[in-house]
C-alpha cells in the first residue's frame, strides 16, 4: 500500500516530524510503510516553511530512493 501525502493524494516521499518544546521541524525520507510523523509528497515537502522562530532541518537524502521498504 502506498502512503499518500497528508495535504493531497500524491504518494509521500518525505515524513515531517516536530517537537513543540524545542521548536524544531525535521524532514526525513519516508522509508517505512508506517511513518512516525506526517507524510508529505515532494511538492509539499519542498514548500514547507516552519513557524517564525522554529528551526527546519532537512535530513532527506540528496537522491530519492526508487523503492520503499514495505515490511
Amino acid at each position: 500500500m502506498t502512503i499518500t501525502c497528508t495535504r493531497c493524494s500524491q504518494p509521500a516521499h518525505t515524513v515531517m516530524t516536530f517537537v513543540y518544546s524545542d521548536q524544531e521541524v525535521w524532514l526525513d525520507d519516508a522509508t517505512t510503510s508506517k511513518p512516525d510523523g506526517y507524510p508529505l509528497c515532494e511538492v509539499h515537502a519542498n514548500r514547507l516553511s516552519p513557524p517564525v522562530g522554529w528551526t527546519l532541518t532537512d535530513r532527506r537524502s540528496p537522491v530519492r530512493t526508487l523503492f520503499v521498504d514495505v515490511a
